[in-house]
């Protein structure tokens, strides 16, 4: 297969600045305010006593953080083929 014609199919995306690492920390922050209150099954795991929430653990730290860098690819990805950073 020629690998010139699928260097030409692939987005150009953003390089990583601080304007991208404020956006996907951002992201990350939202969506551990949200699982915070939207896990309903809660301290099954390990907990972080260093962060002082009670019944948030180690296991709703991983998620939302997963499903924050997921939600802040998809910002940054969006917001480069629009053309704002």
């Amino acid at each position: 297969m020629n690998t010139n014609i699928l260097l030409t199919t692939l987005p150009h995306t953003s390089n990583w600045s601080i304007q991208t690492a404020i956006i996907m920390s951002v992201c990350n922050l939202i969506c551990i305010g949200i699982g915070r209150y939207a896990i309903q099954v809660r301290g099954l795991g390990p907990s972080i006593p260093i962060l002082g929430l009670e019944g948030f653990g180690l296991p709703e730290l991983l998620a939302t953080t997963s499903l924050g860098h997921a939600v802040g690819a998809g910002t940054i990805i969006g917001l480069s083929t629009i053309g704002l950073i």
